[in-house]
């Protein structure tokens, strides 16, 4: 039998991880501040948080810090995590055409 490929498995791993998928899917429209996101997603702050640093910890999530009053801070994705847009809008085109509304929905419940 053969192995999975470590690679393989360890970016499968990243990408499979709860909340990431949404994540990065809310950063290919454009950078955001951390309430952006918070506002956006059904996500704990303290959760969105822990995926932001294990994102930017990969080198896929960028965090800018602007030395303002308050201060600002933005996320955006590097050119590591924009490449994943093709592989992001495939895994939409795959839900769209096989996902139903009532598996969304028992998925909820």
């Amino acid at each position: 039998m053969e192995k999975l490929c470590p690679r393989f498995e360890k970016a499968m791993g990243l990408l499979s991880t709860r909340w990431v998928g949404l994540i990065l899917f809310d950063l290919l429209k454009g950078t955001k501040r951390f309430s952006e996101m918070e506002a956006d997603l059904p996500i704990s702050g303290r959760l969105l948080s822990d995926r932001l640093k294990l994102l930017e910890k990969e080198g896929i999530v960028k965090r800018n810090i602007y030395s303002e009053f308050p201060v600002r801070i933005e996320y955006s994705l590097t050119e590591k995590g924009k490449s994943l847009e093709p592989v992001i809008k495939e895994i939409q085109d795959w839900a769209d055409n096989h996902v139903t509304p009532e598996e969304v929905e028992d998925q909820n419940a």
